[in-house]
């Protein structure tokens, strides 16, 4: 029996000749973005060519689905290693001081939420905030928990650090792309180290692209990485010379994928049409020029984390989908006065910053703002004035993504130990993400074997929120 391919993912009318396609075409299991006949991409450019039907025609049709128009994308600072609630957003002024820590509290615009001294910035929009000060979850192991809260499954450990799942922001780029052609769907700005941010199975294609200052490097290997240098046409290369190329590249490439069985020219192709759209466009080498942003927004925003969050925006307001940025190692085991008195200025600045710039600009209500890191801290100070590990609690702010905000959900303990309301787990974390973007935790990617597997097992957004 026949299949009809959608016409309305299409966006126009296919010829005759192409509206029905047997099933044995079909029964091909790729592993790339499928129509909604179940058609992977790959296949149908293959029989789209058979009927006139061009790259470029494909790529156009692929434009116009719904899902490539959406502007919601997501900002998420990555604070690997593992913040403290109690030195942040659930401080605990009247306990002993090996508890409450070195820091004093102070109010901030959401009334009955007073944070740290250290975080003015954060204090004047904590109105427009969520925190989750009842996260939890059982997992003490850096990786392993990075993991999991970066995928949504249980994965990678501190003794097998390979990727076992794609993360939440290749997720994005597969099901999603950018918001706008000519920028990659995801970037990764100071790659974090305890973090799993590529894709895994879904392909290199869908790998973030890497700027800035790396740690330990990436468990799915080298990203790629670069700069606006690296959206400019080299010296002598016209934009007709490069689609000269590109035609002629893509002659000999037809040749070798008649005999190809697996992913990996699927990848290429991607790869290809998001370089070319990449250098053709400019939007992606324009959204490093902050010589064009105004002096006193640059001013606001400070150097380092700062200046790479107003990158952060710019990258969003070009058209990514997800944008990552790692501040700083927050594994302080010792001395963490001298840790957080360094870095938690510098973070509070780019975020408190950050927020109120997208508010002001209208961008936060389709912009999900999320700080968070694998874990939280221990409750008492250590022998060597640090905090260790403490997977039982952990304090997440969110902000903007259409969710209702201005107020604190879940409470713990004297101590900040343990969630004594309202606890929120890794899957319902992973879940508020994937809904600020138009997803669902039950929609499905396929995995090498060609299983459907849903994005997470399980997990609800905190009813609070919507």
């Amino acid at each position: 029996m026949a299949v009809t391919i959608c016409k309305t993912y299409l966006g126009a009318s296919l010829p005759k000749t192409c509206e029905h396609v047997v099933p044995a075409m079909l029964s091909i299991r790729g592993k790339s973005e499928r129509f909604c006949s179940g058609l992977n991409r790959r296949r149908f450019i293959q029989i789209g060519s058979l009927f006139g039907l061009s790259l470029a025609d494909v790529l156009r049709a692929e434009a116009r689905h719904p899902a490539s128009r959406s502007k919601k994308s997501v900002i998420l600072i990555w604070q690997h290693g593992g913040p403290s609630q109690l030195d942040t957003f659930d401080m605990k002024p009247d306990v002993v001081e090996e508890v409450r820590g070195p820091y004093k509290s102070i109010g901030s615009s959401l009334p009955g939420l007073p944070i740290c001294e250290l975080m003015p910035h954060h204090a004047k929009v904590m109105d427009t905030c969520t925190v989750i000060r009842s996260f939890t979850h059982g997992n003490g192991d850096h990786w392993a928990a990075a993991h999991w809260m970066l995928t949504g499954y249980l994965g990678a450990t501190g003794a097998d650090r390979a990727a076992r799942d794609p993360s939440m922001s290749a997720i994005s780029s597969h099901l999603l792309g950018p918001c706008r052609a000519g920028i990659p769907a995801t970037i990764n700005i100071n790659d974090g180290g305890f973090g799993f941010h590529g894709a895994a199975y879904l392909g290199v294609a869908h790998n973030p692209f890497r700027i800035g200052e790396f740690s330990y490097g990436n468990e799915a290997g080298r990203l790629p990485t670069g700069s606006d240098k690296s959206f400019t046409l080299v010296d002598g290369l016209t934009n007709d010379r490069l689609m000269n190329r590109l035609s002629l590249l893509d002659q000999f490439d037809r040749m070798r994928r008649e005999v190809d069985s697996s992913n990996t020219f699927e990848n290429m192709d991607s790869m290809n049409a998001q370089a070319q759209d990449m250098l053709l466009s400019g939007r992606a080498r324009e959204a490093f020029n902050l010589e064009t942003e105004d002096p006193k927004v640059r001013e606001k925003y400070g150097p380092g984390w700062g200046e790479q969050a107003l990158l952060a925006r710019r990258f969003i307001e070009a058209g990514a989908r997800f944008v990552t940025l790692n501040t700083g190692y927050w594994d302080d085991h010792g001395n963490i006065k001298r840790a957080l008195d360094n870095k938690m200025p510098r973070h509070d600045r780019a975020v408190g910053v950050l927020l109120q710039d997208l508010h002001e600009r209208g961008m936060l209500d389709d912009t999900l703002v999320v700080t968070a890191g694998e874990f939280g801290r221990t409750p008492t100070i250590n022998k060597d004035a640090g905090r260790d590990h403490w997977p039982q609690t952990q304090s997440i702010l969110f902000a903007g993504g259409g969710y209702r905000h201005g107020q604190v959900i879940g409470s713990t303990d004297a101590k900040a130990a343990y969630p004594t309301s309202r606890p929120v787990s890794v899957e319902d974390f992973c879940a508020i993400v994937y809904r600020s973007l138009g997803l669902n935790v039950h929609d499905t990617v396929f995995d090498p074997t060609g299983r459907p597997m849903h994005l997470v097992p399980t997990g609800e957004v905190p009813r609070e929120m919507i």
